[in-house]
């Protein structure tokens, strides 16, 4: 099969005698027998899009908080409506929840990435010498799928992951799959499990990649098998009330990470070196730890999963990406957007005394898309920002960047992936 196609394994007890294929073109794909129930939920509780019809998945978790009695949608996948699953999106949080399927690929080291495949979501079975669990080889990745009020469902900047995934595999001695087959391999987890989008405006499918050295290794060493796969969560509005500001601790002894690391990789590693700092900082009531650069430890290098920005007068600042930082995709894009409404931009050496200076700070992830920071304290000196700590600018490019992802505006830079 060519590169990026994927093959539909364990979905079924005693599977048809003709595999599901999903490929990059949606013809490809054969539906598995619909799921059945007599039980109805009263029109009041459908989306007004569409007709009611069966829905083109089966659901395959019995999952506590789920069944498929629920909204209906269009999909964009087929001529019929799609049946939700059945969640309370109005209050559904930023939290794992199991659903159907899951993406796998593999490859031997040496080798290239060539078919995977989607089966089931479950557990996933690694010898205990595994590079992963003894030397800690991987890598993740994490961007979101939307839904439009058409039934249309959008990727922001795909590509933009699967550039950065290689990046990193390179650091860390791993084959990676091409930003094609990362692409393909994402619509198709996407376009799987597409009855756990939530509807508009009731948040995103939050999609994460993972590439880890799976073949058993005793000595270190690369290890003798890769994979690469794909599962995804419904997650609600990271702020569900608008913006809500953060409160921020300048770390000053532990670092996150030092020249020549692994600091500018989306490595596991990175993030649970921040654990014990960011787990004391909010036993004493703050929401996060602010680094600063190991060397002169005097410059702002990232909150523990966000880059940061500080804003004065027009001028937007961001620390810039010297191999300590991770590249965001979220401040990539806010700083082409800030660029498009006439702010300027600066990326730079950016010192503690110009955050504590500044007119406005706020901090980028894709989780949070733009999270606004409403102190920070340094050895004990607090300051303040604003008088509700959510800025005129953390606002304003807030909602241009989240209505593009959305689909809300229009796509003026080229960065939606629409799956129709």
């Amino acid at each position: 099969m060519e590169c990026g196609g994927a093959v539909f394994a364990g979905l079924h007890p005693n599977p048809p005698p003709h595999h599901l294929l999903l490929g990059p073109h949606r013809s490809a794909i054969k539906l598995l027998p619909p799921f059945c129930t007599d039980k109805k939920l009263p029109s009041s509780h459908l989306l007004p899009l569409q007709v009611q019809k069966q829905s083109r998945f089966a659901s395959f978790g019995n999952h506590s908080n789920t069944n498929v009695n629920s909204l209906k949608v269009a999909s964009p996948a087929s001529n019929v409506a799609l049946e939700l699953a059945d969640i309370d999106w109005d209050n559904l949080g930023f939290g794992f929840m199991p659903t159907d399927y899951m993406y796998t690929m593999k490859c031997t080291q040496g080798e290239i990435f060539s078919e995977g495949e989607l089966k089931r979501f479950g557990n996933i079975e690694l010898s205990p010498s595994a590079g992963i669990l003894n030397y800690g080889q991987g890598l993740f990745e994490g961007l979101k799928a939307y839904r439009k009020h058409d039934g249309n469902i959008l990727l922001f900047r795909p590509e933009e992951n699967a550039q950065r995934l290689r990046m990193g595999a390179e650091r860390m001695c791993m084959p990676a799959p091409t930003v094609e087959q990362f692409v393909e391999a994402v619509k198709a987890t996407v376009l799987a499990n597409e009855r756990w989008i939530p509807p508009p405006g009731k948040g995103s499918l939050y999609i994460r990649p993972l590439l880890m050295g799976s073949g058993a290794v005793l000595g270190l060493a690369p290890a003798p098998e890769y994979t690469f796969l794909i599962y995804v969560s419904p997650v609600g509005n990271y702020f569900k009330e608008g913006l809500a500001p953060i409160n921020l601790i300048v770390e000053t002894e532990m670092h996150r990470a030092t020249p020549g690391g692994t600091g500018g990789v989306k490595t596991i590693g990175n993030y649970a070196a921040v654990l014990q700092a960011q787990s004391a900082a909010k036993a004493k009531g703050y929401s996060d730890v602010l680094y600063l650069d190991s060397i002169h430890k005097k410059y702002l290098e990232e909150v523990s999963s966000c880059n940061v920005f500080v804003v004065k007068g027009n001028v937007i600042s961001t620390p810039a990406i010297k191999g300590t930082i991770l590249p965001g995709i979220t401040r990539k894009s806010i700083l082409d957007v800030a660029l498009s409404q006439g702010f300027q931009v600066e990326e730079r050496l950016v010192t503690v005394d110009d955050l504590l200076d500044a007119d406005e700070v706020f901090c980028t992830g894709t989780a949070v898309v733009i999270s606004p920071v409403g102190s920070i304290t340094y050895l004990n000196k607090r300051v303040s920002y604003g008088s509700d700590g959510v800025g005129r600018v953390s606002q304003q490019l807030y909602s241009a960047l989240t209505s593009l992802q959305m689909g809300l505006t229009e796509d003026k830079m080229g960065w939606i992936v629409e799956l129709k």
